[in-house]
């Protein structure tokens, strides 16, 4: 995980460079690529429609936060404390990280004289891409903690997760609301979080956390932060 955590480190930092100097190579295939995506949605306005759906309820970042949140509450009534408020924790610094590099590369999304969606804010990272990336991880995560080693249904959850994170990604730039590398970025950075956030509560775990009243994963969390 540590390893990750770098590599996908270093890789958000170079992109996050490349995008925020404007490297002429990068804008010329997210230019390419953006073009062709949008003829197609042009042309398939049916297929269009379902991309809409997916992206802008099915993978929404508000479906994907109350997904967070749900978690969170559940984890908090099984009195897994210190693991809710790290699940909740991570999604918080997450969209502020999001919101903060929009704020802070300005970058514009692209424009087309005849635009099959729209979209608010700047346009890297993708905010949808890197939520769906935070809290599937996140997700994912919490289930391995519990239920991976027993429970049948993990391989189609994870795959589920899977195709929720590419998924949502694809339907931004097909309908031209994000650049490519906007999507790329989403993803790296997503996973970055996802992995500094399990790196710091396995140390937390290691140095002796306080055990939550009742029981629960935090009254025996040096099992569950090993894993």
């Amino acid at each position: 995980m540590r390893s990750s955590a770098v590599v996908s480190g270093v890789l958000s930092a170079l992109l996050l460079a490349l995008v925020a100097v404007g490297w002429s190579p990068l804008l010329s295939v997210d230019r390419a690529v953006a073009e062709e995506l949008h003829r197609g949605a042009v042309a398939h306005p049916g297929l269009t429609r379902v991309n809409r759906v997916l992206s802008d309820w099915v993978w929404d970042p508000l479906t994907m936060r109350a997904l967070a949140a749900g978690t969170a509450v559940l984890l908090w009534w099984r009195r897994e404390r210190r693991l809710a408020l790290w699940v909740a924790g991570t999604s918080v610094l997450a969209l502020l990280l999001q919101q903060g590099l929009k704020a802070l590369v300005g970058r514009e999304r692209p424009q087309w004289p005849d635009p099959v969606d729209w979209a608010r804010y700047a346009a890297f990272p993708s905010g949808h891409a890197m939520t769906a990336t935070v809290v599937c991880g996140l997700l994912l995560w919490v289930l391995a903690l519990h239920w991976r080693d027993e429970w049948r249904g993990w391989g189609a959850l994870a795959s589920a997760a899977v195709v929720s994170v590419l998924g949502v990604g694809w339907t931004r730039a097909y309908l031209g609301v994000h650049w490519p590398s906007d999507v790329v970025g989403g993803w790296l950075l997503g996973w970055f979080c996802v992995s500094v956030a399990i790196l710091a509560y396995r140390r937390n775990g290691r140095r002796g956390p306080l055990a939550a009243p009742g029981g629960g994963e935090d009254a025996g969390s040096g099992r569950a932060g090993e894993r």
